[in-house]
């Protein structure tokens, strides 16, 4: 009687443990669905897909949109490694917004100290080399990657401690230990089903890529009352292909319809893919419909038109792309395609233009009219509460809080320490520059490893990214064209001049492997260190030229007042009350 009695008492406790850890978890969450897309959009992220024939010199690439606006943005290099055959793994819990301050270590010695889960894995013999900031970007194999969160239905979330596995170390993972696309993907999800997934995350989205292939890959937790003891997946996830000539984006909801689990060519997924969304109601085979993945498990509504450009981002895109397939504003994302041939082949130019994009020229151009200010700021117009209404700005693919963005490219023709770069920019894409980092660099610029939002610091490379942006915000429509000078001297000549880079690293690599990792980590910092330097100068001289918000020209040594946007001036004169003198 006592031996049941204490199970009954631990059962209870159990319930009233996992109520409390609920409760905590979705207290803060809005139970309107607008505000809960609302504030999901703050922290989401715009990852886009290139296959190798859908772009102009047969490279697979993606891109990842860091936005959130408080996360670190830090970047770091782990070098390959041998192990014994009986070291071990450890496991930690990393959360993607989390900061510490850098007087304590920052995200990267605070995360790993903090987040051990208490599981250990066996290690491999063999780990690989790899970049990461907030994730894994890519290892010495040219295996790459990018992130979007996607959510999940709620009943789906896991945050208990059960739950060994969130995105980021999923991602670090399946640096260290892959070969292929593929295999990153078999890792991820193994690993996800096996010691669970969710804790920090729920419905998460990654581009996997390599030299051949690009993927769309989902995972999602099970529900909180999982745990290992089960027997079932403690995650489920599914995978699709882009066709090699096709393009790609996943603005922050779920991109994989319809699956034909027998073409595994193009479908990957765990076991219970179908089955869980049977046992949770979430699909019914008695209907005779095909199972369609994010209808199951992470559906969405709404439009580019319906939403104001809220959920524009996958129309927007599909639109550049794919322009002559006129696709409407009005349709439905959930009715828009998995992927698109492009019109026009994409080049690197190209996607670096993708990631910059605001709507320019669109129904939902945010540059336009009395919001973007006297200075068409497309940046200025923020969404607002305004006596119990909120009224909303469209979400750009370039939005002015991301972290920094990245574009991986991996080329089949080459080397893999040559074949894979991944161009990083750091802050808003549109003041800032895309610098070319190597598969095969041994380290990163020591800039990159520091600094954060609280703390300004010119020792870190985002800080000379910020100090222009600052100073670009206040006259936009004048400083944007300083900026874009500085871009094209920049990014196109690090663009030209990479066929000799690559020339002179390939002759280096067949006399010796290490020489040329040598000779490219150097020509990468040394590129990215005079990025930094032009950068920290020409926020000096915008300060100058653009102070008390005048134009200083230092050579004449004259100055002259800015003249606002006729809209502007049209708004102040009906709006402002505004009359001629005499009048």
């Amino acid at each position: 009687m006592k031996l049941k009695n204490k199970t009954i008492f631990k059962g209870v406790f159990f319930l009233a443990v996992l109520t409390w850890i609920l409760f905590l978890f979705n207290a803060n969450l809005p139970r309107d669905p607008k505000e809960r897309w609302e504030n999901l959009s703050l922290k989401g992220c715009t990852s886009i897909l290139v296959g190798k024939k859908a772009s102009t010199d047969g490279s697979v690439m993606t891109t990842h949109t860091a936005d959130c606006g408080i996360c670190d943005f830090t970047w770091h290099h782990v070098p390959a490694a041998d192990h014994g055959p009986n070291d071990m793994r450890k496991i930690y819990h990393i959360h993607q917004i989390k900061t510490w301050p850098p007087d304590q270590g920052g995200k990267w010695t605070m995360a790993l100290e903090e987040g051990y889960t208490g599981l250990d894995i066996p290690q491999l013999a063999h780990t690989y080399s790899y970049h990461h900031g907030l994730f894994g970007y890519m290892n010495e194999n040219q295996v790459a990657l990018g992130e979007s969160t996607i959510g999940c239905r709620r009943e789906l979330r896991n945050p208990t401690p059960a739950a060994k596995f969130d995105i980021t170390m999923l991602t670090l993972m399946a640096m260290e230990r892959s070969r292929t696309a593929r295999e990153a993907i078999r890792i991820m999800g193994k690993l996800g089903e096996k010691y669970g997934y969710g804790f920090h995350d729920s419905g998460e989205m990654l581009a996997v890529a390599d030299p051949e292939e690009a993927w769309i890959f989902e995972i999602m937790p099970v529900g909180p009352l999982w745990t290992p003891d089960s027997g079932k997946p403690g995650a489920v996830w599914c995978a699709q292909r882009i066709p090699d000539d096709h393009v790609s984006v996943c603005p922050n909801e779920s991109r994989i319809g319809e699956i034909d689990l027998e073409n595994e060519d193009m479908f990957l997924a765990s076991p219970n893919v179908i089955s869980l969304a049977v046992e949770k109601g979430f699909y019914d085979p008695g209907k005779g419909e095909p199972f369609n993945w994010k209808k199951a498990y992470s559906p969405t509504q709404g439009s580019a038109l319906s939403s104001g450009g809220r959920r524009g981002r996958l129309w927007r895109f599909f639109d550049l792309a794919a322009p002559s397939k006129n696709f409407s504003p009005d349709t439905p994302n959930m009715e828009l395609p998995f992927s698109v041939q492009p019109d026009k082949k994409i080049s690197l130019k190209n996607v670096m233009d993708f990631t910059r994009d605001k709507y320019q020229g669109s129904l939902f151009d945010p540059s336009k009219g009395i919001k973007s200010g006297p200075f068409n700021n497309p940046n200025y117009f923020h969404s607002f509460r305004y006596q119990e209404e909120r009224y909303s700005s469209p979400r750009c693919i370039c939005v002015n809080n991301v972290e920094y963005t990245t574009i991986t490219v991996c080329r089949s023709w080459l080397p893999d320490p040559i074949g894979g770069v991944v161009w990083l920019s750091f802050g808003a894409q549109d003041t800032s520059c895309y610098m070319p980092l190597y598969a095969g660099m041994k380290s990163l610029p020591k800039p990159f490893s520091s600094g954060d939002h609280w703390v300004f610091n010119r020792d870190s490379a985002r800080w000379a990214f910020d100090y222009v942006d600052f100073h670009t915000q206040v006259v936009y429509s004048h400083a944007i064209k300083d900026v874009k000078k500085e871009q094209l001297i920049w990014e196109d000549g690090a663009i030209e001049k990479a066929p000799a880079i690559e020339k002179t690293a390939q002759e280096l690599l067949k006399k010796n492997h290490s020489l040329a990792e040598n000779f490219l980590t150097d020509y990468s910092i040394s590129n990215a260190l005079r990025v930094i330097k032009a950068w920290w100068d020409l926020g000096d001289k915008l300060l100058v030229k653009y102070n008390h918000l005048r134009i200083y020209d230092p050579d004449k040594r004259r100055s002259q007042r800015l003249s606002y946007t006729e809209e502007w001036k049209e708004a102040l004169i009906k709006n402002g009350g505004l009359k001629p003198p005499g009048h």
